[in-house]
């Protein structure tokens, strides 16, 4: 019996992916539930097990290749009953599920086919059919993908006369971009040129946290298997800022402002070799600092082994970005859209800093830190993009340890 092994929908969002790597051959032997190859989606990195026992006879999608979810890439040839497949949403195996696809669209005077996605796109942003058809496809038959078209939109902005000529030498070294870098670059390039950034720091005198921390770190982890850290406590500085301050958790539409009820607080993990990936926590604002601490903890594990789903890094309301795990003090961090403002964290550092005793100034050796907030000048003006980083220092410098 031979079995398809389809291109996942990873979500519902989602139309199509980005083989990212095969670690398996074609002739080699594979079981149920071995990861057989890793995908990339708009949203996430995603690995990809076997629905069954067999072998594997073809590829038919070769690595960095685009196509729509549903289509197969590959075939695995097995006689173990338990590689029937069955047309029920709930009881089928991510790689081998049975789904209708979208049709395509073709226009009586083009010999190419579009999907419904790419259609919507070029009709959204004013692409003529003309100018479809001209779009070089990476997808499967050289079909337009919607990384494609992304790409073409981004591009014909820019005027001849904008673009630098790139000059090589015989020494210089030529590294294709991987399809999370262009996801990347696409994402920042999309938040740049809608939001209206402004940046805004403070520093913030972090004695009381870092003496919790050194008295009571280890006992947490070895007792409660809870890992404490700065980010535990400054995610949940920020969840209660959010509530004082809600129009910091709100998304832009058209002309409407829409307030977000939930925070779902988005921490951005850095991936080796060079990737970036934001998952959100759900609901923070029903979270305790303990509570914050394991879903921190999750959500790194998950992103570092990709072993995060779509559901995970969507939806999001509120960013932070630490640079300070590199050693660096501050920075202006880029709005991840549709949201309206980032926080970013410098590195704790001790140093000399003036401290009023007994109405004498004088100098004393505190962990200090910087904190800057990025926020849409569109809705979050001076004041209260000012207003909110200030609530979220005094929660930091006076945090309370007796309910966490």
């Amino acid at each position: 019996m031979k079995v398809d092994i389809i291109m996942p929908k990873m979500g519902e969002s989602l139309n199509e992916g980005t083989i990212i790597a095969w670690l398996k051959s074609v002739g080699d032997k594979v079981q149920k539930d071995e990861i057989i190859f890793e995908i990339t989606t708009d949203k996430v990195d995603t690995e990809i097990p076997s629905p069954a026992d067999g072998i594997l006879v073809e590829i038919k999608v070769k690595e960095q290749e685009t196509v729509d979810v549903d289509t197969v890439v590959a075939i695995i040839e097995t006689d173990s009953a338990e590689a029937i497949i069955v047309d029920d949403a709930k009881d089928q195996h991510p790689a081998s599920r049975i789904k209708h696809p979208e049709s395509s669209i073709h226009h009586p005077t083009s010999s190419k086919f579009f999907s419904p996605l790419v259609m919507s796109i070029a009709n959204k942003e004013n692409v003529s059919f003309e100018e479809l058809e001209n779009i070089s496809g990476t997808g499967a038959n050289g079909r337009v993908s919607k990384k494609d078209i992304l790409n073409h939109i981004s591009n014909r902005s820019k005027t001849a006369n904008e673009k630098s000529t790139v000059v090589l030498d015989s020494e210089d070294e030529i590294i294709p971009m991987d399809a999370t870098r262009k996801r990347i670059m696409e994402h920042m390039i999309n938040s740049r040129d809608t939001s209206v950034h402004v940046s805004s720091v403070t520093e913030v005198d972090m004695s009381k946290i870092y003496n919790f921390l050194k008295q009571n770190k280890k006992r947490f982890l070895e007792v409660e298997k809870i890992k404490f850290t700065y980010m535990t406590f400054i995610s949940h500085a920020i969840v209660n800022a959010i509530k004082e301050f809600p129009l910091v958790n709100s998304q832009i539409d058209g002309d409407k402002i829409i307030v977000k009820k939930n925070v779902n607080l988005g921490i951005a993990v850095a991936i080796e070799p060079n990737g970036l990936i934001v998952p959100n926590i759900k609901h923070a604002e029903n979270l305790s600092a303990r509570g914050l601490a394991k879903e921190i903890a999750s959500l790194g594990n998950k992103a570092r082994t990709k072993g995060l789903k779509p559901d995970d890094v969507i939806n999001g309301t509120f960013s932070i970005t630490n640079y300070g795990v590199f050693g660096l003090q501050f920075g202006t961090p880029i709005i991840n859209q549709p949201e309206v403002a980032i926080i970013g964290v410098g590195s704790v550092d001790k140093k000399p800093v003036v401290v009023e005793v007994d109405g004498l100034d004088t100098i004393a050796i505190k962990p200090m830190m910087y904190l800057t907030i990025s926020h849409d000048h569109r809705l979050v003006d001076g004041m209260l993009g000012g207003k909110f980083l200030n609530s979220v220092k005094e929660r930091l410098e006076n945090f309370d340890f007796s309910n966490i």
